[in-house]
């Protein structure tokens, strides 16, 4: 979950993951569909299919019990270096190190190492400086206290030098370069992308797809994005009414949805992956997030408007 995503933002979910799946054999024994429910919200979702599949491989090869070796470790499905690394010294104090974002900007700046760090290979000499500096005792907490470090301390804008324990050591505070360094190449500029969502109606039910291999939130449900020509024709739609836009952030993309109803007049054939599904069905779904936000916007189109509902008899009276 610590995947490129924020402590704060995951300490809720680990809660409630672990009271849902609180040992590796009730993971590996769960539907994918209710560990993406789970997971939802947290994105990233290719995380959560490899985690599960990671239970599975453990109980089948391990007899339920996480290796605590790297290069077992490694072998499992969504478990590179850096989580390999934090597994085997946090929870089995072996001597190996961890190299993230904090962690990677404190070695930086300790060593004055002043090259980008953009990918596994620009990140190799990094990583040679953990090898090096990591004890043979309390590994996890040395890689702990480095994290701690970087978050707290060693930040990217305006870290407070003047109470990092090893400020003596530094070599670019020593140099006058703390500020820059590490260095970092610059993030592409977003792409816009504008999209146009179908929330198409039944009687009570609504159509929904579920997203493919290679899509944005692959395994999750959402709705149908145009023009989506084989799964819309044979539905009979109706005109499709413009009931309100929405936005999200993926993957350096700005996209831009306008999110329409229609009524379709037939059910259609049956199809993998597309479903007609009523709104409570729909809740308990793994749902993309853009999808959710979709869902309560077509919902509120449904809803008369609040205030008194107008008289049926007209008024008189003096103008």
């Amino acid at each position: 979950m610590l995947q490129q995503t924020q402590v704060d933002r995951v300490v809720d979910y680990f809660h409630r993951f672990m009271e849902r799946f609180p040992t590796v054999e009730r993971l590996a024994a769960a539907p994918e569909a209710e560990v993406l429910r789970a997971w939802e919200g947290l994105g990233y979702y290719r995380r959560a299919r490899q985690l599960h599949a990671a239970a599975r491989r453990i109980v089948a090869d391990h007899g339920g019990l996480v290796p605590d070796t790297v290069t077992a470790l490694r072998g499992l499905p969504g478990i590179g270096r850096y989580t390999a690394g934090a597994i085997a010294s946090i929870a089995f104090d072996h001597p190996e190190p961890v190299v993230e974002a904090n962690s990677r900007r404190v070695l930086a700046r300790l060593t004055a190492h002043a090259e980008p760090l953009d990918g596994t290979a620009g990140d190799a000499p990094i990583w040679a400086i953990a090898s090096a500096l990591v004890p043979p005792r309390r590994a996890g907490l040395w890689n702990q206290a480095l994290m701690d470090l970087g978050a707290t301390t060693c930040t990217p804008r305006a870290p407070i030098c003047s109470a990092c324990p090893l400020a003596s050591h530094c070599l670019a505070l020593a140099t006058g370069r703390v500020g820059s360094i590490p260095v970092s190449t610059p993030r592409p500029p977003a792409v816009a992308v504008e999209e146009t969502a179908v929330v198409v109606r039944r009687g009570s039910s609504v159509l929904v797809i579920r997203r493919g291999p290679g899509e944005w939130w692959e395994g999750l449900w959402d709705f149908p994005r145009l023009p989506a020509t084989a799964i819309l024709a044979p539905l009979g739609c109706g005109r499709r009414r413009v009931v309100g836009r929405s936005a999200y952030t993926v993957t350096h993309h700005r996209v831009d949805v306008k999110i329409t109803v229609c009524e379709a007049r037939r059910k259609g054939p049956r199809r993998e992956g597309v479903e007609w599904v009523d709104w409570q069905t729909l809740a308990t779904l793994a749902v993309t997030t853009p999808g959710r936000r979709i869902a309560a916007i077509a919902a509120r189109s449904q809803r008369p408007p609040r205030g008194r509902p107008a008289s049926k008899t007209p008024r008189h009276g003096r103008d």
